[in-house]
């Protein structure tokens, strides 16, 4: 009895030993197969494992045999090639709102979708400078309940890192500079609208089953590429429609930035502006300024206004008398 029992797990097992064991460079023959099924106690004929391989690749496992010296058989497709998988490993490292501890733990899932051999590869370090983790455990959790949120039109209620409690209509996720935001409307205080809110600063988030989403109708408006563009490093302000006038060499940094569909118009002197809406913040101004004078405010007057004060702060704070 236990040995009828042990050949049903044969096929799984012999799946399993695929998975793991074999790649385009590893490939095991016949013989090594048999042992490493006998080392499971799954006693096996060799004759058999032709059957067994022959069902496995009628239900889908692309199991390739290269003949010859060195020959043997392995597991040609994956669902996630090598390359894709490096990708994954990077992003999860480069993720500044995964804990260390979760960054670790996700590592090791998608090491379980190489074989053994190629998983040593995913141990890479991707190093992001000046960005300190998510120190919120919660986070994964806090992702999956928004979207449920989302997916079913309900509102959800959380605690925000301000230290103020929210109840928002959720309608989108962004990411945008290495964090993750949710994109929502809310009508608690004026004027309503649409609102950011940064997923790893939120807490406590709970679905409001019985409460379905507001502000549909403001939403069907609503473009997220043209929010993003006008609000930098996220951050909120007075909406304006900016004028701005760059030197020649900038106009791929602006293209990144603003995108093509913003008109840009050439000057005589190979200077060239464009006008697009934008949330006038610190940030902001901090960008403008970043660029040493090769770009300038041309309108309106309340920006120009906005960026004198912060020259003449700047100024005052960084200004020594020589002796």
């Amino acid at each position: 009895m236990a040995r009828q029992e042990k050949q049903k797990h044969k096929l799984l097992a012999l799946a399993r030993i695929f998975e793991t064991e074999t790649d385009e460079n590893h490939r095991l023959t016949v013989p090594q197969l048999a042992q490493m099924l006998e080392a499971q106690g799954i006693p096996c004929e060799r004759k058999s494992i032709y059957t067994d391989i022959d069902a496995l690749r009628e239900i889908g496992y692309d199991i390739v045999l290269q003949r010859g010296r060195g020959g043997g058989y392995w597991l040609a497709h994956r669902a996630f090639e090598l390359a894709e998988l490096k990708l994954l490993v990077d992003a999860v490292q480069s993720c500044r709102f995964i804990p260390q501890e979760k960054t670790g733990a996700l590592i090791s899932k998608l090491e379980q979708l190489a074989s053994h051999h190629e998983a040593a590869q995913l141990q890479r370090q991707v190093y992001v400078a000046g960005r300190p983790r998510s120190q919120n455990p919660q986070v994964l959790y806090t992702i999956d309940a928004l979207h449920e949120a989302i997916n079913t039109g309900r509102q959800v209620s959380f605690h925000y890192a301000n230290g103020k409690d929210h109840t928002v209509s959720p309608w989108q996720m962004a990411w945008d500079g290495g964090s993750y935001y949710l994109i929502a409307y809310q009508d608690y205080s004026q004027p309503a609208g649409i609102r950011h809110y940064r997923v790893d600063r939120m807490s406590h988030v709970k679905v409001l089953q019985d409460q379905p989403c507001c502000g549909k109708a403001l939403y069907d408006q609503f473009s997220l590429p043209v929010y993003l563009k006008k609000h930098f490093n996220m951050y909120g302000g007075p909406e304006y429609r900016v004028t701005i006038r760059c030197t020649p060499d900038l106009r791929e940094t602006m293209i990144d930035r603003f995108g093509r569909d913003v008109i840009y118009i050439d000057e005589a002197d190979g200077f060239f502006h464009f006008t697009t809406p934008v949330c006038v913040s610190g940030p902001f101004l901090g960008w403008v300024c970043g660029f040493e004078g090769k770009v300038t405010i041309v309108a309106p007057a309340e920006v120009q206004t906005r960026l004198a004060a912060l020259g003449r702060t700047l100024s005052s704070t960084y200004f020594f008398e020589k002796k």
